[in-house]
This record gives C-alpha cells, structure tokens and sequence, in this order.
C-alpha cells in the first residue's frame, strides 16, 4: 500500500477536494497493522476494514473531487488492493482514530517552528526569486538562468509545494517565460486543511482557488491570508502558521514570484523532495549561459541602455533584464528583474 501513502503527499488535491482526509484516515487505521496485510494468501481483516473504510471516504468525495488524479488514482488503488487480498466487499469497516486534543488558541497555529535559530536568536529567513526567462535566485544565493519547458517544482518541503509552468518565448531560442504558478499549502495541526493557490498569465487572483481570502480561522487568527495592490496582476499569500510570504506578479508576458520564508521551513524535507529549483536551482542540463543571445530587433547596446537606466548597479539583476529584453524583444519584461 505504499502507492496509497504517497497519495497522502500528492500535489494535485483540488482545495474543495479533500481526498487528503481520505488517505490520512486509511494511514492512521493502518498504523498498527505494520503498514501492509498479512504475508501470504491469508485475509488480515484489520487491513480490510481500513479498505473498505478507505473506499467509502472516496465514495463521498466523488463530486468534489471528479476530474482530480489523487482522487482516481487513489479509488483506483484500493480497488487493486481489495483484489490483491482478497478483501470482503462488504463487512465491517474500520473505527476512526480519536484525532488528538489541543487547546483551541490562536498560539496553536503560529509555526511551531517560527523557530528561532540554532543560537536560539531569531530565525534565518530566506529568499528565493524567480522570474523573467526564468532566472532563479535559490535560497542559497546561487542565481542559474533556465531553460526549463513544462511545470517544475520550486518549493517541495513539509509544509508547501509551490510549482511553476514555462512556456516557450518567442524568437526561436530556448528561453522560456512562467506562465502559471500553482501553491499547495499542506494541513497543518488542526488550523489548516489543504489549501490551493493557483495563477495564471493575466489572471493573477486576490484569493485562493475556492475563492477565499483567508484559511484556516482560529481565535480570530487567520493561518493564511490573500491581498492585493494591483488586481489580476499581483497577490500577495501570508502565512501566519509558517512564518513566510509569498508575492506573485504580472510583468510584462509572464508572472514572477517571490519567497520570504525561515530556514526551518525552507529546509523542512526529505531525501525523496530532491527536486526544488528554490533549493538547488536548475539541473546543470537546463541552465543557459548568461550572455544574452543575439537579436534582429533589439540590440545588445540598446538593451543594456534601457536596463541601465531601470538598474543601475551592473549585478546578476541587470545582467537578467539585458537577457530578458533581447530573448523577448518586450520592453514590458524588463520591470520583472
């Protein structure tokens, strides 16, 4: 059943969809069992249940989650399991497990690694920008212009998954530019439920994908929170819970987005989590060489003219806007470095 738990992880649960509740429950009634059925043509019942309990959730997560891969794919998995052991259709299902108490104050969702830092001072925050073709400046500092065509993952840790989608600019060379950026905030103790953030180019929204402002309400404290200063072209997603900001922008003929975030959270995962361009930048095959290409209608002259008088320190900054402007030959991509 490890195809199932990975479910539990997945990133495209719709917010209204909560399949995750599902596979969380199957997880926790699986617990005591060791994690699998009894070796062997023998029936362990215990697993069963939880099955049966498992396909049941997925029975009334059937119109909110229609069209959604984690729900098919999980309904499609307990299906295979119910076959592999031979499990009863009918019969008795498995009891849900007490969900742990807390005290209901607003403190309870605060991060509980809003952590300070290792000296136990305040916490290290750090920043990741991507934007333009894209460049990408990692948490790290390290700053890799890509090449990367499709959706790939920015931020993959306990907490968020955070995902961009290039497509290819025009005038025949690699560059691409983010059209779409996808947000998945992870439940998180008893303040959050799945939460999804979704923008696409010239539809930047002021609110999540179900059309909330704020998530997660606790004591009159909000885990998250959605505003705007320019409508359809900028958001900006607090989240109280995890210490950490996240700005989407418009600029030109593609989005940007920018990461505040502590190190605990940003350094929150694990060895399977080993693609995140936030991290570690992009793969060595899909970096592209700083020094702007050639262009028939803007000129490397021209381009560092206008960057210069936008960007007057000669930087990595400066340096992705002459990129930028002679990959696109649009003014507009500029105010993007």
């Amino acid at each position: 059943w490890n195809i199932i738990l990975l479910l539990f992880f997945s990133s495209s649960a719709a917010a209204s969809c909560h399949i995750l509740r599902c596979n969380s429950d199957f997880v926790a009634a699986t617990l005591d069992l060791g994690g699998s059925a009894a070796a062997g043509a023998a029936v362990n019942s215990g697993y069963c249940s939880a099955l049966r309990s498992y396909s049941t959730c997925t029975k009334r997560m059937a119109r909110p989650c229609r069209g959604d891969l984690a729900y098919h794919s999980a309904v499609q998995g307990i299906e295979d399991l119910l076959i592999q052991y031979r499990c009863p259709r009918a019969g008795p299902t498995a009891q849900p497990r007490p969900r742990p108490q807390a005290t209901l104050s607003g403190e309870l969702c605060r991060h509980g690694g809003r952590p300070a830092a290792a000296d136990g001072g305040r916490p290290e925050f750090l920043h990741c920008g991507v934007f333009g073709d894209p460049h990408v400046r990692t948490f790290n500092d390290d700053f890799h212009t890509c090449a990367v065509e499709g959706a790939w993952p920015l931020i993959d840790n306990d907490f968020l998954y955070v995902q961009a989608t290039s497509s290819p600019s025009r005038g025949g060379s690699r560059a691409t530019a983010l059209t779409k950026i996808t947000v998945i905030f992870r439940s998180w103790r008893q303040c959050l439920e799945q939460q999804l953030y979704r923008a696409e180019l010239d539809h930047v929204p002021a609110a999540f994908a179900d059309g909330s402002v704020v998530s997660g309400e606790r004591r009159g404290q909000h885990a998250l929170a959605v505003w705007t200063q320019n409508p359809g072209r900028h958001a900006e997603i607090r989240a109280a819970h995890i210490a950490t900001v996240l700005v989407v922008r418009q600029s030109g003929r593609g989005l940007s987005l920018s990461v505040y975030a502590p190190r605990g959270v940003v350094e929150a995962f694990g060895p399977e989590q080993d693609l995140q361009l936030c991290v570690w930048g992009c793969p060595a095959s899909q970096r592209l060489s700083p020094a702007p290409p050639t262009s028939p209608t803007v000129s490397t002259a021209a381009a560092l003219a206008h960057c210069s008088a936008l960007l007057p320190v000669r930087d990595v900054y400066q340096q992705a806007c002459v990129f930028d402007l002679i990959t696109s030959g649009d003014l507009n991509s500029s105010a993007a470095a």
